[in-house]
């Protein structure tokens, strides 16, 4: 069955619901909503970070969570602890796993050749193939080209 263009942006739209362990915030158990990140979002994190892994970190947590909204300057006050774990948690919504690279691995030419490949594939435009997240991008990536294999 071939999926349409909407099909495939649904993954975008999900809000997952993360507990943070008790542990990272002492006196105040609960939990976060957080989104998954999209082409566009790691774009524009890649071209304001430049060469500071600590500023994309900031901007990926920022960006990921929905609720609560925080700010720049809130998210570089958070515990460090609990900036890491938000981040691993982004990271798995979003399918991304920055462990051994750097973000500016992945925004840089193998993405861009990959929103190419899907665009000619697919016939997607370009606001279509932004809007999805990373892993859905290689999900699809490898199915054209295990169709054209």
């Amino acid at each position: 069955m071939l999926l349409s263009a909407e099909d495939l942006l649904v993954g975008a739209d999900l809000r997952h619901e993360v507990e943070l362990p008790g542990e990272l915030r002492p006196g105040a158990a609960g939990s976060v909503v957080i989104r998954p990140l999209t082409v566009r979002d790691l774009q524009r994190i890649g071209r304001a970070a430049r060469d500071d892994d600590e500023l994309a970190a900031t901007l990926m947590i920022q960006q990921a969570l929905v609720e609560p909204e925080l700010g720049i300057e809130q998210v570089d006050a958070l515990p460090a602890g609990l900036a890491r774990f938000l981040l691993e948690r982004i990271n798995e919504v979003t399918g991304l796993s920055l462990e051994g690279g750097r973000l500016d691995d992945l925004v840089t030419t193998p993405l861009a050749r990959a929103c190419f490949v899907l665009a000619r594939e697919f016939g997607w435009t370009p606001d279509e193939v932004h809007a999805l997240t990373v892993g859905q991008i290689l999900m699809y990536v490898e199915m054209a080209r295990r169709d054209g294999s």
